[in-house]
């Protein structure tokens, strides 16, 4: 769910396969990251790496650094919410 006619909001299924860690970055919109399954490891704002699981509900506001891990051996299943929606324009990469 991301187009222009809902200016206010977007949501993405993301998956990261075991032994991945994404690209350090940050966003200009408001993030939450709601892990579904598989389990990793997150930093958010340069802060000690924590663990995530399912269930678990990883806010992140803008202009703040992260990437995640899949330290597992399953994917690593997460939705990202964005508000406002996300727009390439809005990614920084940090790497």
């Amino acid at each position: 769910v991301n187009t222009p006619k809902i200016a206010d909001f977007s949501l993405a299924e993301t998956r990261v396969e075991p032994g991945v860690r994404t690209e350090l970055h940050k966003l200009d919109v408001n993030e939450w990251y709601i892990i579904r399954s598989g389990v990793g490891k997150m930093e958010v704002d340069d802060k000690s790496w924590f663990d995530v699981s399912p269930g678990d509900v990883v806010p992140i506001p803008a202009d703040i650094s992260q990437r995640i891990e899949n330290t597992g051996t399953e994917d690593l299943i997460f939705e990202c919410v964005c508000l406002p929606r996300f727009t390439v324009a809005g990614y920084v990469s940090l790497e």
